[in-house]
């Protein structure tokens, strides 16, 4: 689908066009969802411009993520897309800078651009040029990530009450601990995801601030400069939440470990126990002639009398010294 970004008497508007119809005169943004070859082909010959395949957006080299080439400036960013499903993915968003107009290209639809699409609408301010459109665009990016953070945050916030309860209420149980080893993996997950969207964010805002065919204003460049500020910021603040979540997967391993420990330590307690009832009645299960003791009516129960004292002996030791 291409939608272009074309000005109104009181605004801009966005209208659906199909090649091979002929281009509005004025259009400041092209956005490409998953287009056509056609599609391709139209904006390719209108601004002279080479949009990048799907496969060239995967490359990870910096020379094939952000370059110029015919008086155009390409930038390729990894975003996330469907963060509040149970599936969250990574995709790849070219910004082109190309004849005074911003072309986006991405097979993916996040919600940071279709928030930022319909903003336009509603703000003609946010895109007076096409530099303004991708200063706002990476705004828009960088809110949602910020909101991601936090939502993870309050996330390994509520697993951390879980594990270390500031009261002496109920200690987690063996199943709870796996439901968060869980959840620990999904924030994981999503902080992975973040991280890398601001990787390639933080290396787009620097690399647009010196492009040579890329004309900014004092107030164009001052955005960028902030938006990197930003970036870098939460870059921090996801390496710390990495951390932490290393942290509360090594307390939930340990609290699983203890928790078998202490149910290992039962049953070795219990067979220390057992074992020295055990060997009387072993004793006294053999079939010698010559047991004395076979003979008298006070055998049998001090025999049982004998097992009682050999395991309740062990017994009040292990509580002695805390082992129970």
């Amino acid at each position: 689908m291409l939608r272009l970004l074309i000005p109104t008497g009181s605004g801009y508007t966005w209208v659906e066009h199909s090649p091979p119809a002929p281009f509005p005169d004025e259009f400041l943004w092209a956005d490409l969802f998953e287009p056509t070859p056609e599609e391709e082909r139209a904006v390719e010959a209108l601004l002279t411009v080479d949009v990048p395949t799907r496969d060239e957006m995967k490359e990870i080299e910096t020379s094939s993520r952000l370059y110029e080439e015919n008086g155009a400036v390409y930038m390729t960013a990894t975003v996330g897309v469907r963060l509040d499903t149970p599936t969250p993915e990574s995709s790849a968003i070219t910004f082109i800078l190309a004849n005074g107009r911003l072309i986006t290209n991405r097979y993916a639809d996040p919600t940071p651009v279709r928030r930022f699409m319909g903003h336009v609408e509603r703000s003609p301010a946010a895109c007076t040029s096409a530099p303004t459109l991708l200063a706002g665009l990476i705004e828009s990016f960088v809110e949602r990530i910020a909101d991601l953070l936090e939502r993870v945050q309050a996330e390994l916030d509520a697993v951390s009450f879980a594990i270390f309860p500031r009261t002496d209420g109920e200690q987690p149980s063996s199943r709870n601990l796996q439901a968060m080893i869980h959840r620990i993996g999904i924030a994981g997950d999503l902080i992975t995801k973040a991280r890398e969207s601001l990787v390639s964010f933080q290396r787009l805002l620097m690399y647009v601030q010196q492009a040579t065919n890329v004309t900014l204003s004092q107030e164009q460049r001052g955005r960028f400069k902030s938006a990197l500020r930003d970036v870098q910021s939460l870059s921090d603040h996801a390496s710390f939440l990495n951390g932490k979540i290393a942290f509360l997967l090594d307390a939930v391993l340990g609290l699983i470990n203890l928790e078998q420990n202490n149910i290992i330590k039962i049953f070795s307690v219990a067979a220390v126990m057992f074992l020295p009832p055990t060997l009387v009645a072993s004793i006294y299960g053999m079939n010698f002639h010559h047991m004395p003791e076979l003979d008298r009516p006070w055998g049998y129960p001090v025999a049982l009398a004998a097992m009682v004292v050999s395991a309740v002996v062990p017994f009040l030791y292990f509580r002695r010294k805390g082992w129970l």
